[in-house]
């Protein structure tokens, strides 16, 4: 047999699914990384729509469906909006480290990437009173001593890598580790279908945004493939993109499609990662 058999899940669940919110706010936009200083005042407004608007539009769905989801949020953004983040805690979802200033990881240095890390856990810890067991990469890219660092300072896993629709284990220096990764694949990220902006132009040529009813066909068509597979599904979403009146409506009928399969364990990635460890699941050599 060529294919793995599917994992196992809770309670008899046939997939995962794991619900990830990237807070990025006004850092996609910013003119200077160094001094965190956005000079487009549009710019800002259009990153600052996702901690405004966009999250707690989302937070009210998923207290209304009784779901899950893990929020990914920049330190800067820790910084400027205290209040969403303490919600955020408050009404039960895992919040994520996503760097200071949403940083690219591969082009720093491990000390740079060090103190990324810990000023952003600092600054979590006195906002919100937790330190993030899971991180995602800014714009999914990592250094080759990212991992090892993660595995360094404790963190339960990642959500970084695009190479496989299951969780595992990654292997460090030769050594399979405790570090989980959750995988996620810019196909279900709402991001490369609907961003749109002039200063940096986001997409290039300003000519496409994704329509709304075949983007979420496709997500569900995804879905239906992983249910089938018995695999760990993980929408990628940023409150700026999907926390639209109009697409968290789509966002909403989604939802009811998962529901209705009625055999779906709805999970935060530390949720996923301590089951996936806990499981004698054969480890993959990535490194």
């Amino acid at each position: 047999m060529h294919r793995e058999p599917p994992p196992v899940w809770p309670d008899g669940a046939r997939c995962a699914v794991m619900l990830s919110f990237d807070v990025d706010g006004p850092t996609l936009w910013l003119d200077d990384r160094s001094t965190g200083r956005c000079d487009d005042a549009r710019a800002f407004s259009i990153g600052a729509y996702g901690p405004w608007r966009g999250a707690p539009r989302l937070l009210d769905l998923l207290e209304d469906r009784g779901l899950p989801a893990t929020f990914f949020v920049p330190g800067k953004i820790v910084e400027q909006w205290p209040a969403l983040v303490k919600d955020i805690a408050a009404s039960g979802h895992e919040l994520g480290h996503h760097g200071w200033l949403h940083e690219t990881f591969f082009d720093h240095p491990r000390a740079a990437q060090r103190d990324i890390i810990e000023r952003s856990q600092d600054r979590l810890e006195r906002t919100a009173g937790v330190r993030a067991v899971g991180f995602r990469s800014p714009s999914g890219d990592i250094a080759a001593d990212t991992p090892s660092l993660l595995e360094e300072l404790g963190f339960s896993y990642s959500s970084s890598m695009r190479g496989d629709d299951r969780p595992y284990r990654w292997e460090i220096d030769g050594r399979t580790t405790d570090l989980i990764e959750i995988p996620a694949h810019w196909e279900l990220d709402d991001y490369q279908q609907f961003v749109y902006n002039e200063s940096s132009p986001e997409p290039p040529g300003l000519d496409r945004i994704a329509g709304t009813l075949a983007t979420f066909d496709n997500w569900r068509r995804e879905f239906d493939g992983y249910h089938r597979w018995g695999l760990c599904y993980v929408l990628m979403l940023h409150p700026q993109v999907i926390g639209k009146p109009q697409r968290v409506r789509a966002l909403e009928r989604l939802l009811d499609h998962i529901g209705r399969t009625g055999d779906v364990w709805f999970a935060t990635g530390a949720q996923i990662a301590d089951w996936w460890r806990s499981q004698a699941q054969p480890p993959r050599s990535v490194a």
